[in-house]
């Protein structure tokens, strides 16, 4: 049987993974991974967990090893609308307005399955989060990508595309924004205020809705505080995500939507269509980790780490490219990771199989640009590998630049 000629559209469409094939290479145990935003592993409540668990498993086996609801453990739910109230002053939401999905994965797809087809447009930034872009584009709309600047999305350019799609008549196929406003993935800025005021009146004048991503708004090693953009225009206007794989544990698998109750039941029954329902295990196990340990305290120490660590890659950064003319990197406040561009003729989809050999992995850039163009930028993630491979990390980055360099005549450094 050829499968191949009986395959459709989207299944003629996937392609491998980048960062699955980053993760097989770095699986090397003398590979030092920038690539895929994992987890300190030593930041996980493993016996904490481990407690819960067995206590769950021997008393409520009838719950946790059954099939739970589509929407979600009303336990977990509960504890979620707790957090956005202490964490970001959220109120006046009820477990309707929160469904639960396998990872923020899932509530991109389903985003993706309930709006978009190919008579859509949804915006997007450029650079932007590769996950996003995977989810989006399973179902074949046009996009509206934005250059990002220093403290969020270029909104003056955005109005300008979207002037153009009113003129030609195609406004009312724009279906929403996607942006991750802290600590962005992968350009580790950060929206300001300001921006986040604009894009909801843009989003509230041209009528179409904004989908908050913030799975690393807890993870602030700096700075003050913003508002999400959820918090400023409300339920009507916003969706947030957000997910449990940053602040607790990534193999949980536990991803929010929080929405207007009549979009969260839509996105249920896509849900439902998909998976059925998540493990009630899994979510039965974060909800009583939230009853009885106070998750922002827990976070308190796996902030320092990271601090810690992200300090150590921005001087490593500084001491080993410094003195090359027209590199640059982002100073996050928060979050995982780190955008390094080179000077202009560098490619890093490219120059990644120089690093191959070297045994140091980032992503390119252009695995994050929505039209797939070459890029001379790359994601640096500073959260996985120990402190002394930071340090390793980045000289060997240095020598892969220098070994590019001298192959190619066309870049400028």
């Amino acid at each position: 049987m050829n499968y191949g000629e009986k395959y459709s559209k989207l299944g003629n469409a996937l392609e491998p993974s980048l960062i699955g094939q980053i993760l097989k290479y770095a699986s090397d145990p003398d590979a030092i991974s920038f690539g895929g935003g994992v987890p300190d592993a030593s930041t996980f409540p493993a016996k904490e967990l481990a407690d819960i668990s067995r206590e769950l498993i021997l008393n409520e086996s009838g719950y946790v090893l059954q099939y739970s609801s589509t929407e979600g453990d009303l336990g977990l739910r509960k504890e979620i609308l707790n957090l956005l109230y202490r964490f970001y002053g959220i109120k006046g939401l009820t477990e309707e307005n929160v469904l639960i999905t396998i990872g923020s994965q899932q509530a991109l797809d389903l985003i993706a399955k309930v709006f978009l087809d190919e008579r859509s447009y949804y915006i997007i930034d450029d650079p932007a989060y590769l996950g996003a872009l995977s989810a989006f584009n399973t179902r074949f709309s046009e996009f509206v990508a934005v250059p990002l600047l220093g403290d969020g999305i270029n909104t003056d350019l955005l109005e300008e595309k979207l002037k153009i799609l009113e003129k030609n008549g195609e406004i009312r196929k724009v279906k929403f924004i996607y942006v991750i406003s802290n600590f962005h993935n992968p350009a580790g800025i950060t929206f300001s205020p300001d921006r986040r005021e604009k894009i909801l009146e843009i989003a509230e004048r041209y009528n179409f809705f904004i989908v908050e991503d913030d799975p690393y708004g807890a993870l602030r090693f700096e700075g003050k505080k913003v508002d999400p953009i959820f918090k400023l225009g409300g339920q009507k206007r916003v969706v947030l995500l957000n997910t449990f794989s940053k602040v607790l544990c990534p193999g949980l698998r536990i991803g929010v939507v929080i929405g207007d109750k009549d979009l969260i039941k839509k996105l249920a029954l896509a849900k439902e269509a998909a998976v059925l329902c998540s493990p009630a295990l899994n979510q039965r196990l974060a909800a009583e980790y939230l009853k009885r340990y106070d998750l922002l305290e827990h976070l308190k120490p796996v902030i320092n780490l990271y601090k810690r660590k992200k300090d150590i890659m921005l001087e490593a950064l500084k001491k080993e490219f410094s003195n090359v003319e027209g590199v640059k990197w982002t100073k996050p406040e928060g979050g995982l990771f780190i955008w390094m561009t080179l000077p202009n003729g560098f490619d890093t989809m490219e120059m990644a199989e120089i690093a191959k050999k070297k045994k140091v992995f980032y992503v390119p850039g252009q695995a994050f640009r929505p039209s797939g163009e070459r890029s001379n930028s790359l994601r640096l993630s500073f959260c996985l590998p120990p402190e002394e491979k930071i340090v390793k990390g980045v000289k060997r980055l240095k020598e892969v630049v220098e070994i590019y360099f001298n192959q190619k005549s066309n870049v400028l450094i």
